[in-house]
């Protein structure tokens, strides 16, 4: 009679990890035509090309290196300095001014803004359409 022993020994899994084709500035919108995969097991890698088209790039991103989960987020919707409309909504109550922004934010972001009118700087929540809500929690 013949027995079999199995051994088990530890394999590296091997997983698929992004790079890009070409020098992504940081603040660019990624395209999915920039996006190549690779066979790698990097731990905190992007993996999946349509999570990570359409998204921006936090950092300077290089042809062939593999791009981190922190190096890309949701594009940038208000830039720093620029005039922003500003609402304030509670109940029946609404308020709309205009501020600058002192801080650069994607849509759900908390931002700090400067009220053009009273100089007060407050902070809000940048909306996707691209104003900033301010409200009694964050303001």
């Amino acid at each position: 009679m013949w027995r079999v022993i199995f051994c088990l020994l530890p394999v590296p899994a091997c997983a698929d990890a992004l790079i890009t084709n070409r020098v992504i500035k940081a603040g660019e919108v990624i395209e999915i035509t920039d996006l190549s995969v690779i066979q790698a097991n990097i731990p905190g890698t992007a993996s999946d090309p349509a999570r990570v088209a359409g998204q921006e790039a936090r950092v300077m991103l290089y042809p062939g290196r593999p791009i981190r989960d922190d190096q890309v987020g949701p594009p940038t919707v208000i830039a720093r300095n620029q005039v922003v409309s500003l609402s304030y909504i509670s109940g029946t109550l609404a308020i709309s001014t205009d501020g600058r922004a002192l801080d650069r934010g994607a849509a759900g972001d908390v931002i700090r803004v400067v009220n053009l009118s009273s100089r007060n700087t407050v902070h809000g929540r940048v909306m996707p359409d691209g104003t900033v809500r301010v409200s009694p929690s964050e303001g």
